[in-house]
């Protein structure tokens, strides 16, 4: 049996995870002097006042060698078979961690690592993914071999409210911060090749900047695979959320659309009010 791991920056909901079947083991958020899991100890709204209070920034470290191998050896003593889905290398040692895991429990020959080059439900798309095919009974081969076709598919993108978290956490310039609440600009940030960069910049009320960002997306949801999409978000209004949903479910497109908060990492990083449509393009010609 082919069993499915990820680490907690999928920002998969716990119904989702209980449903599949998936593992989460929990990337770390470090406030002050306190050490947090993620997703089990700590709330992005608590990681949030006490940003806010302190005047700094969260930090995150990777999975823990010790604690890579504690879930990896749940498959010691049976005949399963292991696939591990990780944050972007490129922002993250935990693949790594993983991997020496592995090589340390004598289990390399029985788990496969999978760098997403992805974040949040970028990395959520390509672990339900294999979380069917498991179900379904296909060898950890076949679901190695979908997921590589995928993962180059997969759009992650988000909308920021603020630039104050990716300010403090030396993503963005003080200038480039400051204009950002001067002018109300909300950059788009696209994740390519395992890394975030800045795209398109909107002005003005948040609520209407997603829609906008929504409604520039429209021709590239419409050429999306239609088992799923995600709205992904790290605290928005209620109201917001159900426009987002509601626009996507008028064009009558999708299998699924499913809504999830973003956990404590990647809300560490984004701040609140960030929200993004992530989904795995179509690949048609």
């Amino acid at each position: 049996m082919v069993k499915i791991m990820a680490d907690s920056t999928c920002d998969l909901s716990f119904g989702m995870i209980q449903d599949y079947g998936i593992t989460i083991v929990p990337l770390h958020i470090v406030l002050g002097d306190k050490e947090y899991l993620d997703g089990k100890d700590i709330t992005p709204d608590k990681i949030y006042q006490w940003s806010d209070e302190n005047n700094d920034t969260p930090k995150t470290s990777a999975v823990g060698l010790s604690e890579a191998l504690d879930a990896i050896e749940v498959i010691k003593d049976t005949n399963d078979e292991l696939i591990i889905f990780t944050i972007s290398e490129k922002m993250s040692v935990t693949a790594n961690a993983f991997r020496i895991a592995a090589e340390e429990a004598e289990l390399e020959d029985r788990v496969s690592v999978i760098d997403s080059a992805n974040l949040s439900t970028g990395i959520g798309l390509l672990v339900m993914e294999a979380a069917v095919m498991a179900r379904q009974g296909k060898s950890r081969k076949e679901i190695l071999e979908h997921i590589k076709e995928l993962k180059p598919r997969v759009k992650s993108s988000f909308v920021v409210d603020t630039l104050t978290y990716l300010h403090r956490g030396g993503r963005c310039s003080g200038v480039a911060a400051l204009a950002g609440g001067v002018l109300k600009l909300h950059p788009m940030i696209v994740v390519e090749n395992g890394k975030m960069s800045a795209s398109k910049k909107y002005r003005g009320k948040m609520e209407r900047v997603i829609m906008d960002y929504i409604k520039d997306l429209e021709d590239s949801i419409k050429s999306a695979k239609k088992d799923r999409i995600f709205i992904t978000h790290s605290g928005c209004p209620s109201n917001v959320v159900s426009e987002v949903y509601n626009y996507l479910v008028k064009m009558e497109y999708f299998d699924e659309i499913l809504v999830t908060r973003a956990g404590g990492v990647i809300s560490s990083h984004c701040g609140p009010g960030t929200l993004g449509v992530l989904f795995i393009d179509g690949g048609h010609k």
